[in-house]
């Protein structure tokens, strides 16, 4: 399924139904008084999170979403029928936001939770409604009031427990597949990941979620390569494992692949930057990567960072990294 985080659609909802204007009419009450019924309210456009979802593509091909129109108020006191609502299934970790104002209308992160993201209007008032003592027979009605009427931009963050970082080819792709029962593409070249996977870890007892992000490189946050399309991702998760390839023949020194990396970070948002981390340095498996690898370990240890050597690949260091993990979550 094509991975989609970002849809705009516009969307009506229901107008109110109009009050009646009416009179009693029976035999032997010739002038009975005013019975005009009240319309209805207009049916809400409701956003609905569906657990079930994981990609906004279905929102993406609604162009119109609009709800039902309250039902007219009718004589002898008979009041209309509410509109029918128009439900919008999204995935969870969905924001809805106005796309004319950029308010943010609703952050919808429990499966199951319904918010109106444009609501019906108000149905009108019967003649009933206007008798008094001084004008037993009104003849005055209101008309239903216009539903909301928008155009709203859905904005997808994925809800995981962690966020795996690194630059492309870090081995995110190898370690998600090894620990969760997510099963991205993997390959040995770069950007062999274009869309974010979720997968569910399951360690001595303990579960949570953990997020595959596409490879970021140096500009990501000003939309270099795949990066500011998926940065977002990672801003809901609570701990980030941050890949560091001691093999990666673009960078000599591997701290400047992991400097890079927090740099885009931070300049996309100082939320990211403070998130708690895990750095775990990667394909330890390589016999000539043995000296680069506790260099590098060393280094990163003196700054105060927890670090751990691993190998998705011949699984070396896994319990390791996600007892930390589970610890951490």
């Amino acid at each position: 399924m094509k991975f989609i985080d970002e849809a705009k659609i516009e969307v009506v909802a229901g107008d109110g139904g109009n009050g009646c204007s009416s009179f009693r009419r029976e035999k032997y009450i010739p002038k009975g008084g005013p019975d005009g019924g009240n319309g209805a309210r207009g049916g809400h456009v409701i956003a609905r999170a569906n657990g079930g979802m994981m990609t906004l593509m279905d929102a993406r091909y609604k162009r119109h979403v609009k709800a039902g129109r309250g039902g007219h108020g009718k004589g002898s006191q008979m009041n209309g029928a509410a509109g029918e609502d128009a439900i919008l299934n999204v995935p969870t970790g969905t924001m809805v936001y106005d796309n004319d104002t950029g308010e943010l209308i609703a952050d919808i992160v429990k499966t199951g939770e319904e918010v109106i993201i444009a609501r019906g209007g108000k149905g009108g008032r019967g003649n009933m409604n206007f008798a008094t003592p001084t004008n037993r027979a009104p003849r005055k009605k209101e008309d239903g009031e216009k539903g909301e009427e928008k155009v709203i931009r859905l904005e997808l963050k994925l809800l995981a427990d962690v966020g795996l970082v690194g630059l492309p080819n870090a081995g995110k792709s190898t370690l998600i597949s090894a620990i969760s029962n997510a099963r991205p593409n993997v390959a040995d070249y770069p950007f062999t990941t274009k869309t974010p996977s979720l997968g569910v870890v399951r360690h001595k007892g303990k579960e949570f979620t953990v997020a595959d992000i596409p490879g970021l490189i140096e500009g990501a946050h000003t939309g270099a390569g795949l990066g500011i399309q998926f940065l977002r991702h990672i801003e809901r998760t609570r701990v980030i494992i941050h890949m560091i390839d001691v093999a990666d023949p673009n960078y000599k020194d591997p701290l400047d692949a992991y400097n890079a990396i927090c740099k885009e970070l931070k300049c996309y948002g100082e939320k990211l930057a403070k998130l708690p981390e895990i750095i775990a340095i990667t394909k330890i498996d390589i016999p000539e990567a043995k000296d680069v690898v506790e260099k590098l370990a060393k280094r990163l240890k003196k700054k105060g960072k927890k670090v751990i050597k691993i190998s998705a690949v011949a699984h070396k260091g896994l319990d390791e990294l996600l007892d930390n993990v589970a610890k951490m979550v």
